[in-house]
């Protein structure tokens, strides 16, 4: 399972949910999105660090998604 935290207005974040989504369908993985707008425990954890994709739980990068990163890392 992939999560991508962000908030609306983030360019980053739409940028990484390109890369999130195009990757997770190419390889068949779930994935969700949070907000940190809504989710005051998120925001406190992650709010300098949106975009931050978490695979299984755990962090696997922020700010920037790298795709070819991201597919080694499910296994793709």
């Amino acid at each position: 399972m992939v999560t991508l935290i962000g908030k609306p207005g983030c360019h980053l974040c739409d940028d990484a949910r390109v890369v999130v989504e195009a990757v997770c369908g190419e390889l068949g993985v779930r994935w969700e999105e949070k907000d940190i707008s809504v989710d005051a425990e998120l925001h406190r954890e992650y709010w300098e660090q949106i975009p931050v994709v978490l695979v299984d739980g755990e962090q696997h990068t922020f700010w920037k998604v790298d795709a070819g990163r991201l597919r080694r890392e499910l296994g793709g």
